[in-house]
């Protein structure tokens, strides 16, 4: 399989090189389909350096959306920076729960997957998505909350897919007396990837040390911007976190037409399991749909929800060409 299709989500200029041009559907990054739509109307001035009290503000809306202390808050250009470093910070070794996100295995120098039944009992530092990524797998707040109990290291949750349901979140429970890391993703439940906005949320020294190393104006003045208006806007996350789901069952549906059980919890993507995971990636391709298929789990394939009726439709279609 192509790296550029099993390293990331994404890759779609590269599958129009190789499968051909045309009209594509993007399934294959579990990003909200849609976007916060406030971002279109908004205008910059590009020769200003980006504001330090703009960026002050963004951290205490966030936090308030959070549910956690503005002092534990640092603003980073995107979640996957923020996770290397502070995978640079927090030193020793580590485990990563596997199968997970590609990047947790690469935070910390010679951490070792485990299995999730594994995860209660390793004491030193531990790495996991929740909601997990790419399998959709969630605990309870408290399952993972307990996890903190007796540990000797830290413990780093990525939340990117955290926001459609904030329940499963822990990021109320990050002070400064626990060993607790929180990693929260702007752009996948607001539609708005390519802005870079992500947070750490951690014990004050080390959003001190993580403030020391990203410098001076760490993000640009839309992402604060955009990301200020966008955690304000309760009326549009309420009314998305209600949509989500159905969208969800409608794919869910689609996907059980044609033979295949989706599995996840979280509503922005579903993973399916067939004999050929490659097949049904490139004959999806071929039809102008990229799907997100997997290296080390052949028989694996994710899906992102489709933005309407007629994508829904159109891999509809080409589930049924066999």
């Amino acid at each position: 399989m192509s790296d550029p299709w099993t390293w990331h989500g994404g890759g779609i200029e590269a599958a129009k090189h190789h499968f051909g041009d045309g009209d594509w559907i993007d399934l294959s990054t579990g990003i909200n389909p849609h976007r916060w739509p406030g971002a279109a109307a908004m205008t910059f001035d590009w020769q200003r350096l980006p504001d330090p009290e703009h960026l002050a503000r963004l951290e205490r809306i966030a936090a308030d959306y959070f549910a956690i202390d503005p002092r534990h808050v640092c603003a980073v250009p995107g979640s996957e920076i923020g996770l290397r470093l502070v995978g640079r910070l927090i030193g020793g070794g580590a485990c990563h729960v596997a199968p997970g996100y590609r990047t947790h295995g690469e935070m910390v120098s010679g951490s070792l997957a485990i299995g999730w039944a594994e995860a209660p009992d390793t004491t030193g530092n531990l790495i996991l998505a929740h909601p997990n990524n790419p399998d959709g797998r969630a605990l309870t707040h408290d399952a993972v909350v307990e996890w903190l109990e007796h540990r000797t290291g830290w413990l780093l949750v990525d939340e990117a897919f955290a926001d459609t349901d904030p329940a499963l979140s822990v990021a109320a429970s990050v002070a400064d007396g626990k060993r607790l890391i929180v990693f929260r993703s702007f752009g996948k439940f607001f539609g708005l990837a390519g802005l870079r906005l992500g947070f750490v949320l951690a014990p004050q020294a080390l959003v001190a040390a993580l403030r020391e190393r990203l410098g001076a104006w760490p993000l640009s003045e839309a992402a604060i911007a955009i990301g200020t208006a966008a955690y304000a806007d309760a009326g549009w996350i309420e009314a998305t976190r209600r949509r989500l789901p159905g969208d969800a069952a409608a794919l869910d549906a689609v996907l059980a037409r044609h033979g295949y059980r989706a599995s996840g919890a979280c509503p922005l993507f579903r993973l399916i399991e067939t004999d050929d995971g490659r097949a049904l990636f490139e004959r999806l391709a071929r039809r102008g749909i990229l799907a997100r298929p997997f290296e080390d789990q052949p028989r694996w394939l994710r899906l992102g929800l489709p933005a309407d009726a007629a994508a829904l439709a159109r891999l509809d279609a080409a589930l049924g060409h066999g």
